[in-house]
């Protein structure tokens, strides 16, 4: 069961994964110590099931950011699913009810780039990309 200084606890480690436990006990009234005891449990009951770094992907070089909507044809959902997991340049897959069975979110350095992991997304399904203009959140 999840309460309320699970949940300020974790917003502390999802604004800083690296925060100290001293401070992020400090932030939710308690020891270091029993904020450690209670991330502990967090991860072991796999509310928290890791840690990662966010990445800016436009200082890397990845300009453009990229949604592509798949149309999957001949059923072809296992070895797609393989396809993305072997590429980088997929930063998120989701697999959708309705119209579309695959959104992806790309982001890749040039044209070239997107358009050679277009024709290879050809082989399973057709289709459509939004171009990110702008991110808010």
């Amino acid at each position: 069961m999840v309460d309320h200084i699970d949940l300020e606890i974790i917003r502390c480690l999802q604004s800083n994964a690296r925060m100290q436990w001293k401070q992020i006990g400090e932030a939710v009234h308690m020891s270091g110590v029993a904020v450690a005891n209670r991330i502990q449990r967090l991860e072991d009951t796999g509310v928290i099931e890791g840690y990662t770094v966010r990445l800016n992907e436009k200082m890397l070089g990845n300009i453009y950011c990229v949604f592509v909507t798949v149309m999957m044809k001949d059923y072809q959902h296992t070895k797609f699913q393989a396809f993305i997991q072997q590429r980088d340049e997929i930063k998120e897959a989701h697999r959708v009810s309705g119209e579309p069975c695959f959104i992806l979110k790309v982001q890749v350095a040039d044209q070239d780039e997107l358009s050679k992991l277009l024709d290879e997304i050809l082989v399973y399904g057709h289709y459509k990309i939004n171009i990110s203009i702008g991110q808010y959140k």
